[in-house]
């Protein structure tokens, strides 16, 4: 009897926990999907779709912004290229002998005029040499007179003299080869001193006094800056773009915001390989900042006219469209554009734009329509 007592009391307590376990488990069932439910749920979906109007600004914020009125200016189309300067004179000076320099008067960048003693050699042994050859040269003309003696005539009547005897003579004379030695002596120690060709600025000078000057090596260079040339290339296709005497305008690499001008004077009438075209212009020196050799950058301008142009700063892109701003009423409109030629500071407008708008060309970058605007600069 007790032992059945004991037996019921287990199977409710077992029950009772079973119940209790249970419960449990629902509960944390009922969480789980109540978590599961709220993740999977989000807000209504925002319909979207493709809109070409024009978004439109905070009111409350006023932007400060600078317009100018469009009107037709002249316009200048730019074809831009890379080139080189080249001194449109330069002249490598070098000695004929292998001999010691003697003195040296001039260094690299020095400013010489034609005619001024550059250096000169050790005169002794070509001075030697040509007085050797004018003594040998001087006993071909005694020979010379002996033999057309011998044959009935004197040197002074050489005009009278047969062809064919002359000739004979001076070859037993030795009279033409003495006369070339001499000539080719005097010429060696006439080139022993090195003069400026014409006025310029010495070069690539890297010889030592008392050292031996090497003749085929030039010995400096010479090279008139006052004009030079600017060598660059363009595109076949470009070429319709540019003709003789349209200016150009040439700023070096290596000098920030250094600019000269200068004229197309010759365009090769041949195409390479690559499909480019030579061209030279001619570019004035005055401030003497170009240097043969220098890299520069070449824009070649040419007039166009009267166009509506507006700087390249006031054009954004908008959904890869271009936009530009107008002032109207305090406010900003946008406005879409066609562009055509362009240079490096401006595009002419053909669509979208009239004479007379107030064009925003500072402060529109973060521009929407209808933005309110304060003006502070306007031209």
């Amino acid at each position: 009897m007790k032992k059945q007592h004991i037996l019921k009391s287990t199977k409710n307590h077992f029950r009772s926990f079973h119940n209790r376990r249970s419960f449990i488990i629902n509960c944390q069932l009922l969480i789980v999907n109540l978590f599961l439910l709220l993740s999977c749920s989000s807000p209504k979906e925002k319909t979207t779709e493709e809109d070409n109007s024009v978004p439109l600004s905070n009111t409350d914020v006023v932007a400060e912004v600078s317009a100018m009125q469009l009107d037709y200016t002249d316009f200048n189309y730019e074809l831009v290229s890379n080139g080189n300067i080249s001194a449109i004179r330069k002249a490598d000076l070098r000695f004929q002998s292998g001999e010691n320099i003697r003195h040296i008067y001039v260094k690299n960048g020095d400013q010489v005029v034609q005619g001024q003693k550059i250096a000169e050699l050790e005169p002794f042994k070509l001075k030697s040499a040509m007085e050797q050859s004018k003594d040998n040269l001087e006993k071909s003309i005694l020979e010379l007179q002996d033999i057309l003696i011998g044959q009935g005539y004197a040197l002074k009547d050489s005009a009278n003299v047969p062809t064919d005897i002359m000739k004979i003579a001076k070859i037993k004379s030795n009279y033409d080869q003495n006369t070339i030695q001499y000539e080719v002596a005097r010429y060696n120690l006439k080139m022993a001193t090195l003069y400026a060709p014409f006025n310029g600025a010495v070069a690539n000078l890297t010889s030592k006094e008392h050292n031996l000057a090497n003749p085929s090596d030039a010995f400096c260079c010479i090279i008139d800056n006052r004009h030079p040339e600017v060598i660059f290339m363009v595109l076949e296709n470009e070429l319709p773009l540019i003709k003789p005497g349209e200016k150009v305008l040439v700023s070096p690499f290596s000098i920030n915001d250094y600019i000269c001008e200068g004229k197309i004077t010759e365009i090769n009438p041949a195409i390479d390989k690559n499909g480019m075209v030579r061209v030279k212009a001619s570019v004035e020196n005055v401030s003497g900042k170009l240097y043969d050799g220098m890299n520069v950058n070449v824009r070649v301008q040419r007039e166009l006219g009267k166009q509506l142009v507006i700087p390249k700063e006031a054009l954004v892109l908008r959904n890869d469209r271009k936009v530009v701003f107008t002032l109207k009423n305090g406010t900003a409109q946008w406005v879409y554009v066609q562009t055509g030629p362009e240079n490096s500071k401006s595009y002419v407008v053909t669509e979208g734009l009239s004479p007379g708008d107030s064009l925003i060309y500072k402060g529109n970058f973060n521009l929407a329509h209808e933005t309110p605007v304060q003006l502070t600069i306007e031209n």
